[in-house]
């Protein structure tokens, strides 16, 4: 893969959006425009609508109220991918992972046997660390080697945007090492909006940071972000130099 120009234009826009269940508000009154080349870490409590904006975002659920904008900036559709919290690979299914990440190609107009489809899976194999493995049946894996392989499946087709909600759930310390290499070494040519609880590593490579407990809010620091999650909303922090910049604490 080759680094593109990062021109911050913007390629998905969502505005005035609200999603409900039944009388129950899951999100209110959401803005946010993800800008090409942003790294968005998204971090919140548990059922407070971090996995329904993304999925509002991917346009796999509609807004009850707002839109959702996509700006494919001249190519006839927006690359996406999506990593889902829960993936549904049934194990006993008899296929490789090779075979996983060529899914990834599936709506392309590149075929998994042409020369392009073979450097790419050649690629992933090595951006994963799946070499030794890309002939092993699934059912084999682990935790952290088939996240590998589907975080692989993901980038296969180079999207300009990757969704991924709580990669780091289910897998051992040693994926973890091998995930935060791997998103230092796309995010410069690719836009993500990563949601994790795993968030300190996560912030220091991310470029804007958020919190969503029914609405969103945004942080304005790395710093901030990790020791408060946002929660801007309160009274400034008195040890917190983002709030109180002329604090004798600083």
């Amino acid at each position: 893969m080759s680094e593109t120009d990062l021109t911050g234009v913007p390629l998905v826009r969502l505005s005035g959006v609200e999603m409900s269940w039944g009388r129950r508000k899951v999100l209110s009154d959401v803005d946010l425009t993800v800008n090409k080349g942003d790294f968005i870490a998204i971090t919140g409590p548990n059922g407070g609508g971090k996995t329904t904006l993304l999925r509002i975002m991917l346009r796999l659920l509609k807004p009850t109220r707002g839109t959702v904008e996509y700006f494919s900036n001249g190519h006839s559709s927006l690359r996406l991918s999506y990593l889902p919290q829960k993936n549904m690979i049934d194990y006993h299914f008899p296929i490789t992972v090779e075979q996983v990440i060529a899914m990834g190609l599936e709506g392309t107009d590149i075929s998994p046997k042409c020369e392009e489809g073979r450097k790419r899976m050649a690629e992933m194999l090595d951006l994963t660390g799946l070499v030794n493995h890309r002939d092993s049946a699934i059912g084999s894996l682990s935790g952290g080697q088939l996240q590998r392989a589907l975080l692989g499946r993901a980038l296969i087709s180079r999207p300009e945007v990757l969704v991924l909600d709580e990669p780091l759930s289910y897998v051992d310390k040693r994926f973890e090492h091998r995930f935060y290499h791997i998103m230092q070494h796309i995010k410069s040519f690719t836009t993500i909006v990563l949601v994790s609880h795993e968030i300190t590593e996560i912030a220091a490579m991310a470029n804007r940071h958020i919190s969503v407990d029914g609405h969103i809010e945004i942080c304005h620091s790395a710093s901030h972000f990790v020791r408060y999650g946002c929660d801007l909303d309160h009274d400034p922090h008195p040890e917190c130099s983002e709030c109180h910049p002329d604090s004798p604490l600083n």
